[in-house]
């Protein structure tokens, strides 16, 4: 089969990306005040991957604000499936900015969404992708799923922020996985560097790390609220963990090596609220 529909939405309509960029970000600088560190390690040009934690739907909005080049996301097919004006006004947006929908049912519609993240690198972008899958449950970070990994090895919450969070972003230094080339197709590999990437997006956000899939731990959530663990989010959505892990001392997960080892793929951001 081949690449979905809107596989060049990015070459259609790039332009609206910076149209979009350049209303919302003065509207955004004037009411959020957002923070940033690390811009400096995206690479100026070139392909990279940033490889993000999902907090909240404004990941979308404050993540890329910060960086002068464009950012291109694999976004689920539901944003462009929506009816009624609330499904019209998400199509646009997100054809509009110039993001490419993937089908997350797995199989071969997971390949399709891997051959064209592969294509957006060929051409020398940032691509932008939640290696979780899905917005954390609870405000911690979970397992990893391996597809970020397979885009390195591969040859080449809440839907708005709170006024009193100063929504923030952090750029942690480019990670290198060129020491497994050609073990894309090894399991084991893949689990591995999947897991240093999540360690280092861990070290950045100080999130506590949970060793599970955020969508299994999102069916078990009772209706209406967050999946209820220890520490598990208050109900306003500030996570509050009991003895959540720092950089320092945070749960590391399967197969991450430690940071004086970690080497991954190209730019790892992490958007982090901060209080004001």
């Amino acid at each position: 089969m081949g690449l979905p529909v809107l596989a060049a939405t990015w070459d259609h309509v790039g332009m609206g990306y910076w149209v979009v960029k350049a209303i919302l970000g003065p509207l955004l600088a004037i009411f959020f005040r957002p923070w940033s560190q690390g811009v400096d390690n995206v690479p100026k040009e070139g392909p990279a991957i940033l490889a993000w934690n999902h907090l909240s739907f404004s990941d979308h909005f404050f993540g890329p604000l910060p960086l002068p080049r464009r950012v291109t996301f694999l976004a689920k097919s539901e944003y462009f499936t929506g009816r009624g004006v609330k499904g019209l006004i998400s199509k646009a947006f997100f054809r509009g900015v110039g993001q490419i929908p993937v089908d997350r049912a797995g199989g071969e519609a997971g390949e399709r969404a891997l051959r064209t993240g592969l294509r957006v690198l060929a051409e020398g972008k940032l691509l932008g992708i939640y290696p979780e899958g899905t917005r954390t449950p609870d405000g911690r970070l979970y397992r990893g799923k391996t597809g970020v990994a397979r885009l390195a090895l591969q040859p080449p919450g809440r839907l708005l922020p709170r006024l009193s969070i100063r929504p923030g972003v952090r750029f942690g230094k480019p990670l290198d996985f060129s020491r497994y080339a050609g073990l894309k197709s090894d399991r084991l590999v893949l689990r591995a560097v999947t897991d240093e990437i999540m360690y280092a997006v861990m070290n950045l956000s100080g999130q506590e790390y949970v060793d599970e899939d955020a969508q299994r731990a999102k069916k078990r959530a009772k209706p209406g609220g967050a999946a209820r663990q220890d520490g598990a989010a208050t109900p306003d959505g500030a996570a509050t963990p009991d003895g959540a892990a720092t950089p320092d001392g945070a749960a590391m997960p399967d197969g991450a090596t430690t940071p004086d080892r970690a080497a991954a793929p190209d730019a790892v951001p992490s958007s982090v609220p901060r209080p004001s």
